[in-house]
This record gives structure tokens, C-alpha cells and sequence, in this order.
């Protein structure tokens, strides 16, 4: 069994930097990345690992200020969060799949991962 615990939220300024963690302590996974959920709206795969590859995958709405990356050994994913804004107040979460490898692992299927933490909260204030 798969178990993601999520870390790192927190209520920051808009320009502000964040770094989430999201350590496993169940199997390696394939593909790991990062889906957000605000208040009201449907969930938006933010980052997505294929770590088999190296390759990464990040939506478009935070290319360039949100940097995926993996420590192995504490088996441990990383979002770098960078020029926080407001619309990116959300509740951030660490999914993973065993399954799915490849361009499956990319942003907007980071939704689908059958494995995920419980989540951590990112308050962004102007």
C-alpha cells in the first residue's frame, strides 16, 4: 500500500515561495506530481514526474514559477513554489501511480493517480 503524506502548506504574501514535500512509505512509484483543489472549483493537475525518464511535466498555469523534483532517498517529491499568487490559494496534493509511466505521467493526469496524500493548504493574500 501506497502512503503519501503531504507537508510544507502554509499562508503566504503574493510573490512569496513555498516548497511542499510529500514523502511515501509504501512501494516506489512510476509517476508522482502534484494536483491543487480551490475552494468551489474542480481539481487542476499542477506538475507531474516521470521518474523513470526524468522527464517533467508542469501545467501551463505554473510553468516556470513551480519546479517538480524528487529526493530518493527519503523517497520524497518536492514542489518548488515560486511568485506565489492569489490564484494559487488552494488545497495542494501529492498523488502517485505504480501503474503509468511515460506521458501519463504528465500534469493533467496527475488527477487519475490512484494513490494520494490527504493534502496540504496554500493561502496566497495580495
Amino acid at each position: 500500500t501506497q502512503v503519501l503524506q503531504e507537508s510544507g502548506g502554509g499562508s503566504v504574501q503574493a510573490g512569496d515561495s513555498l516548497r511542499l514535500s510529500c514523502g511515501n512509505s509504501g512501494p516506489n512509484w512510476y509517476c508522482v506530481g502534484w494536483f491543487r483543489q480551490a475552494p468551489g472549483k474542480e481539481p487542476e493537475g499542477v506538475a507531474g514526474f516521470d521518474t523513470a525518464s526524468g522527464i517533467k511535466f508542469y501545467a501551463d498555469s505554473v510553468k516556470g514559477r513551480f519546479i517538480i523534483s524528487q529526493d530518493n532517498a527519503p523517497n520524497t517529491v518536492y514542489l518548488q513554489m515560486s511568485a506565489l499568487q492569489p490564484e494559487d490559494t488552494a488545497t495542494y496534493y501529492c498523488a502517485a501511480s505504480r501503474t503509468l509511466y511515460g506521458n501519463n505521467c504528465r500534469a493533467s493526469k496527475v488527477i487519475e493517480f490512484i494513490s494520494r496524500g490527504q493534502g496540504t493548504q496554500v493561502i496566497v493574500s495580495s
